[in-house]
């Protein structure tokens, strides 16, 4: 057998994600917070970027301050409209500051949220409950398996786990878990630090201010039935009358079945839009949020190194590479808010009846509609569209929200699911609460309408909507 040594060419295509690739399409997803603090990371890295502290002439509010009104933003000329921008000097952009298209400028100023009205820090569960430890009389011993038993509360103020575990976690005894626990139940809100709801509901009981037995009673042996709204059940067993039943049953229900909640909800997640529509005269404008966003520069100090010839090649290599790398990332973010723009304006012509008449209008509309309206790829859209919120003159909505399936009328139309979830909600709203329509019910409604729905799609509507089925929306008094 012989062995021979052979040399042979094969040409191929591979695609190769460059950094530089990678970079644009992570700017591209990010949202717009996470957008300005991935700038400010590359600005601290790279010495080349520079921020510019001159500020844009704001034609809006002058024009607000003289005539008193609110500004709207001029529709932009053709030569300032992002579609048209699609070639750039880029040595000459390097020389100014990065400033968007004024079409593409930011909302007006009466539109952005007063941050000195937003409180920056708030009191979390667990700082309550310690700080209410600290006032107890807890000796040291006691204080010790108090802030144990504590640091278990979860967010809805239970301790779930079982004190077997803890005991053997912590290296305490099961009974000095049990003998603090009463007196940490105590606490405010009212129903922290049960195991389970039923214990969460009897502390509450406990706070009400008249006779509790036979509300103690309720909670203890038919929580079951009270869940069902099974209030004959529950009146047979008790041997009481169905309105005294009732009226118990109301103070049961008005109970916090997650007392730790109220806490999170102090946690407020406001929302920042990404680009604003307005509408101008019989026209809907589009305008990016820029408020916020570092106006990038190249700084003049290292590209004057560069033109002196006078440094080593080490440093030039060094700053020839931060100077690639800082026009990079103000040509993406320049791209990404520009494709940002173009999907809005592409989301309006499809979505025109919303803009004019509201969510029920909404149409079915997929990635692929916009990506071909625009010739964009379908990825690209979806990434735009990601974690991406629109001021409307109809409300704040991500834009992902203008994507629908499409619902098969009986004339062989379609409807968005949007659409038909706000007639299912609807149609729950003005419901007579003794009796409540059944999802086979709303069923037969929408076939009235020429909707052609099944029931399961029904139940999967309600669950998205957060609507009760009917057996649990009934009301008795």
């Amino acid at each position: 057998m012989a062995f021979e040594l052979k040399m042979s060419m094969k040409l191929s295509q591979q695609l190769r994600m460059t950094p530089q690739l990678q970079q644009a399409i992570k700017l591209l997803q990010l949202s717009r917070m996470d957008l300005e603090t991935a700038v400010r990371k590359e600005m601290d890295e790279n010495p080349i970027l520079d921020e510019s502290l001159e500020h844009r002439e704001d034609e809006q509010a002058s024009t607000a301050a003289e005539g008193g009104a609110a500004a709207q933003p001029d529709e932009p000329t053709p030569s300032q409209d992002p579609r048209t921008q699609d070639e750039f000097d880029w040595d000459s952009y390097m020389e100014s500051n990065y400033k968007p298209p004024s079409g593409m400028a930011s909302g007006g100023t009466d539109e952005i949220m007063n941050y000195e009205n937003v409180i920056s820090t708030s009191q979390t569960l667990h700082e309550h409950l310690q700080w209410q430890a600290g006032l107890s009389g807890f000796n040291d011993e006691e204080m010790e398996v108090a802030l144990i038993l504590l640091s278990y509360v979860n967010d809805d103020g239970y301790i779930q786990v079982p004190f077997d575990e803890i005991a053997k976690e912590e290296g305490v005894s099961v009974k000095d878990l049990e003998e603090i626990l009463p007196y940490i139940q105590e606490f405010d809100p009212p129903g922290v630090c049960a195991r389970n709801l039923r214990e969460c509901l009897l502390i509450q009981a406990k706070h009400i201010q008249e006779d509790t037995h036979d509300i103690v009673d309720l909670i203890q042996n038919h929580l079951g039935d009270l869940e069902r709204k099974n209030y004959e059940g529950i009146a047979k067993a008790m041997g009481r009358d169905i309105e005294d039943v009732v009226d118990m049953c109301k103070i049961v229900l008005d109970m916090d079945p997650k007392p730790g909640k109220i806490f999170l909800a102090q946690d407020t997640q406001f929302v920042t839009p990404d680009v604003y529509v307005y509408k101008v005269g019989d026209k809907y404008v589009v305008s990016l949020n820029e408020e916020g966003l570092p106006r990038l520069k190249i700084n003049n100090f290292y590209k004057n190194i560069l033109k002196g010839g006078d440094v080593s090649s080490d440093t030039q290599e060094y700053i020839q590479g931060k100077l690639r790398s800082a026009v990079w990332l103000i040509k993406s973010i320049h791209q990404r808010q520009r494709s940002i723009y173009r999907v809005t304006e592409s989301i309006i012509r499809h979505q025109l009846d919303f803009f004019e008449k509201g969510s029920a209008f909404i149409k079915p509309m997929i990635l692929k509609d916009i990506a071909e309206d625009i010739g964009m790829h379908e990825s690209t859209v979806s990434r735009v569209t990601s974690n991406k919120y629109v001021h409307t003159p109809r409300g704040i909505f991500e834009l992902k929200y203008f994507f629908n399936s499409g619902i098969s009328k009986s004339d062989g139309d379609s409807l968005a699911s949007e659409s038909v979830k706000m007639r299912i909600k609807e149609l729950v709203t003005k419901e007579d609460p003794k009796r409540p329509i059944s999802d086979q019910k709303i069923v037969e409604l929408l076939k009235g309408e020429g909707i052609e729905i099944a029931r399961r799609t029904v139940a999967k509507y309600r669950d998205v909507l957060k609507i009760l089925p009917s057996s649990k929306r009934k009301k008795y008094y």
